[in-house]
């Protein structure tokens, strides 16, 4: 079977502690399902960005760099976007011929079809997940789509036993959800069984520019 090749629009080395254990590179994948108000890698929905294309083993060969590193940290390879679980072929080409030892990761919204998840959810040693918010005007209003695959992806996780594997991320989103709302997303998923949560502020143009 011919490689997948896929547009990546970020190849950054050398991350610490903010996408998975140990040295990372973080690798971001074009496109996204969502139209996020502050989407914190626009350039992903940018149809002229100048985007790399690149199958599994070129992404490996070059990241072959800091093989070193990534043995040393427990660390390996994290998949961002954008949302990567748009590519599940790709991601399983890079667990396939990546070297045993480094940790594959992905960051994702969920918001894609479950046969997406099921092909990649075993092989991924952490899943970062973005929810929004899981009051679902909250996530209309913000997203401009459903969050219905995310919730129903999440409990397809849980039953599955697998909570362990995923960072919840749970944004407060100026002028979009509050503390309670937040809270009540974490007590949600409480319920389902997930106990790993990072919970953080975006940062709006407006507030990045008084800052």
């Amino acid at each position: 079977m011919t490689e997948e090749r896929v547009k990546i629009f970020g190849f950054e080395r050398h991350r610490i502690g903010s996408d998975g254990e140990g040295v990372t590179t973080l690798i971001a994948l074009h496109g996204c399902p969502l139209r996020c108000k502050y989407c914190l890698n626009s350039q992903c929905q940018d149809s002229n960005y100048k985007c790399r294309e690149m199958t599994a083993s070129e992404v490996i060969e070059e990241s072959m760099i800091d093989n070193l590193y990534f043995l040393a940290t427990g660390g390996g390879l994290t998949i961002g976007g954008g949302e990567p679980l748009m590519h599940p072929q790709f991601i399983n080409e890079l667990r396939e011929r990546m070297p045993e030892m480094w940790n594959l990761n992905i960051e994702t919204s969920m918001n894609v079809p479950l046969t997406n998840i099921k092909a990649i959810v075993e092989s991924t040693k952490t899943l970062i997940i973005d929810i929004k918010d899981m009051d679902s005007q909250i996530y209309q209003a913000y997203t401009r789509i459903s969050n219905e695959r995310t919730i129903s992806n999440l409990k397809y996780i849980a039953d599955k036993g697998l909570q362990d594997k995923c960072i919840i991320r749970l944004p407060l989103i100026p002028s979009y959800n509050n503390k309670q709302n937040v809270e009540k997303s974490k007590e949600y998923l409480q319920t389902l069984g997930f106990t790993h949560f990072d919970k953080f502020k975006y940062k709006t143009d407006l507030e990045k520019s008084l800052n």
